[in-house]
Formats: structure tokens, sequence, C-alpha cells
């Protein structure tokens, strides 16, 4: 009985996971054939419609475009949303995966999992918090198993900044230097 539960939790899994490949799919390609279709068909085949230099009309366009900082603010607001979905999604599959097992062995490993997803979040939380408490604007770490990738805004980092930023990493979380990833946000 324990063995057709697991079964049909394992096949349940599998076909949310087939699901979701399949729609990202989907979404994608509807998207490239909207991209295709509203492409002037002309212009497609016209060779000087590549103008690097821009023309009054897109010089206008950038002008009304919102500032630079809303659209900063747009990237670390969509990173920590992506971030907390992905979590939310593995969460919720070992909250089921414990709920379904039937031996103390398959609870204490679920159990030990989502110790690991709540202490990663909390250390993300410290490391961008000391981050933002330095003075920069905003900051979003991401961490895996591989690394940790911290995504500041800020351009043009000096070596001391860097330093700065390596030494609150490195303090807050287990990782070596070497998995350090910083990408400056503009």
């Amino acid at each position: 009985m324990k063995s057709w539960k697991r079964n049909a939790l394992v096949a349940a899994i599998l076909v949310l996971v087939c699901g979701g490949i399949w729609w990202n799919w989907r979404y994608e390609t509807d998207k490239a054939a909207d991209l295709v279709s509203t492409l002037d068909e002309n212009k497609l085949r016209d060779d000087a419609a590549l103008v690097l230099a821009p023309t009054e009309g897109a010089r206008e366009a950038a002008a009304q475009e919102p500032a630079e900082a809303d659209d900063a603010e747009q990237v670390f607001a969509k990173m920590r949303l992506s971030r907390q979905q992905s979590r939310d999604s593995a969460v919720r599959l070992l909250q089921e995966t414990v709920s379904y097992a039937g031996e103390d062995e398959d609870v204490s490993a679920g159990t030990l999992q989502m110790d690991a997803i709540v202490k990663t979040a909390l250390a993300e939380a410290s490391v961008e918090s000391l981050v933002i408490s330095k003075g920069y604007a905003d900051c979003v770490a991401y961490m895996t198993e591989d690394g940790i990738d911290l995504a500041v805004a800020a351009e043009g980092l000096s070596p001391a900044e860097v330093a700065l930023l390596s030494d609150i990493v490195l303090s807050q979380t287990d990782y070596e230097l070497n998995q350090l990833r910083i990408i400056e946000v503009p």
C-alpha cells in the first residue's frame, strides 16, 4: 500500500513538472509567433532597416520611457519574485512528500530539506540587509549548491567595494570566495 502511494506521488509530481515544461514551451512559442506577426515583413527583407544610429522617433520614444531607477527596481522585484516562486513550489512539493511519506526516513529527509530552504532564505535575507545597510540602493542574493550570486544596484564597483561585498557574503554564509559572483545592475 505504501509503495502505491509513493508511486502515485512520484507520478503526480512528474505530471506537474511535464505540464509546467509544456506550458513554458507553449508560452515561448506563442510569444515568438506574436513577435514575427508584429514585425513588418518588408522591413525584415530590407537591409536598410538595420539602422545603428537612433532615428528621431526612437529618440522621442526613449525620452518617454520610465526612468532607469524604475527599471532597476523592476529588475530586483522580478528577481525576488522568481526566487520566491521557485522556493514556494519546492516547499510545497516537500510538504506533500512529507505528508504522504509513511516511513520515518522519508519524513526526516523532507524535513531536513525544508530546514535547508529556510536557512538559505534567512542567509539570503541577512546578506541583502547588510548590503543595503552599507548604502547600496538594492540587492538580491541567490544561493545555490554551486555558489552565491549577488546582484547589486551599482555601476562600476571599485575593488574596495567588491572586497566589502565579498566580506559581507563570506561572513554570513559558508561559501568560499571562488563561489561568489557579484553582478552590477545599473
